[in-house]
């Protein structure tokens, strides 16, 4: 079966425009990272928004819950915002049963070549593979369950709530 990826925005998907000096959205790099990456693994690629973690609702993380458990796929990837991934993640937590989740980001956009999006969805499509049931979280080659993990604002990285 295939890993089902949907991407909703966040700085993963962040493109600069050099004349205004602004970040906006056009639509996701997932396929050409993919093609970059040389992944060889049956994905499918779906957008369910575009939009920055902060602006998220709470009507957007139903709309994220609703696709993962109507989905036929059992892994699943969500590419996000860093900073309400957590949110997004206690919400799927909550709604979703039976199927592996692993959400991913950036914390520079994939447009600016320097970003760590291209190795955070690696890992992310790595770990879906190999994890049981549940939701988790995956930055910069950690893993971390869902409810024992936050973004650590100041050092500018993922941490486990444990210590």
């Amino acid at each position: 079966m295939p890993i089902r990826v949907f991407a909703t925005g966040g700085t993963f998907d962040k493109e600069y425009d050099e004349l205004r000096g602004a970040l906006f959205f056009r639509d996701t790099h997932v396929p050409e990272m993919l093609r970059l990456g040389r992944c060889r693994l049956d994905v499918s690629v779906r957008t369910l928004m575009m939009v920055d973690s902060l602006d998220m609702t709470d009507e957007d993380r139903a709309t994220i819950v609703d696709h993962c458990r109507r989905c036929a796929e059992t892994q699943i990837v969500i590419t996000h915002g860093t900073d309400t991934m957590v949110e997004t993640a206690r919400a799927l937590a909550a709604g979703v049963s039976g199927k592996t989740i692993v959400l991913t980001g950036a914390m520079v956009p994939y447009a600016f070549g320097s970003s760590d999006g291209l190795f955070n969805l690696g890992s992310a499509l790595s770990f879906v593979q190999i994890l049981p049931p549940g939701v988790y979280v995956a930055m910069n080659g950690r893993c971390f369950p869902w409810n024992d993990v936050r973004k650590n604002r100041d050092a500018g990285v993922f941490e486990p709530l444990s210590g």
